[in-house]
């Protein structure tokens, strides 16, 4: 019998490598003296590289990580060295992020919305078990319906509501 995808951690770091949010699934790392260490690691290994347009591949401590940087967002997946690399990759969750932070994926956004991306990790992966990998679904299910924003209050859930509520009053304090 064939084992599902297990997954080590999933990660989201800026643009100076700094967490902003992280979701480790194995005992590999500890304390967090050494997530940050490994975090580091990840960062310093992959900088360099140009992962804006296609999801990267690279291989650090025994591990696969796969990666891709949106914006000053840096999004990472980590698996033993035995798991598939496209079902990692398939991991991701920029295009979830994306359509939960309604096309605006950056730093600024996803620290203001940070609840909204650990549900978007809760959505994915459970114990490092693979649930989910379609980003609408993944969306839907982390409370925000993307697909229409101007839905009427009374057929949006409470955290619809409440992100209408917020890009409402930003509009209208920037005009």
């Amino acid at each position: 019998m064939e084992l599902p995808p297990k997954v080590k951690n999933i990660l989201l770091l800026d643009s100076e490598g700094k967490r902003i949010a992280a979701k480790y699934y194995s005992g590999d790392w500890p304390t967090n003296t050494a997530k940050e260490a490994f975090e580091k690691a990840v960062f310093s290994k992959t900088q360099k590289t140009n992962a804006r347009t296609e999801v990267e591949v690279t291989a650090l401590e025994n591990n696969i990580i796969v990666y891709k940087f949106v914006q000053d967002l840096h999004f990472f997946v980590t698996g033993g060295e035995e798991e598939n690399e496209l079902v990692l990759a398939s991991l991701l969750l920029f295009d979830a992020v994306n359509l939960l932070l309604r096309g605006n994926a950056d730093k600024r956004e996803a620290l203001d919305n940070l609840d909204l991306i650990f549900l978007c990790f809760d959505e994915i992966i459970d114990g490092g078990i693979v649930l989910e990998t379609d980003a609408n679904v993944i969306a839907e299910k982390a409370g925000i319906n993307s697909i229409d924003p101007n839905a009427p209050l009374s057929e949006q859930t409470i955290s619809q509501a409440l992100a209408t509520a917020r890009e409402h009053l930003t509009r209208s304090l920037m005009k």
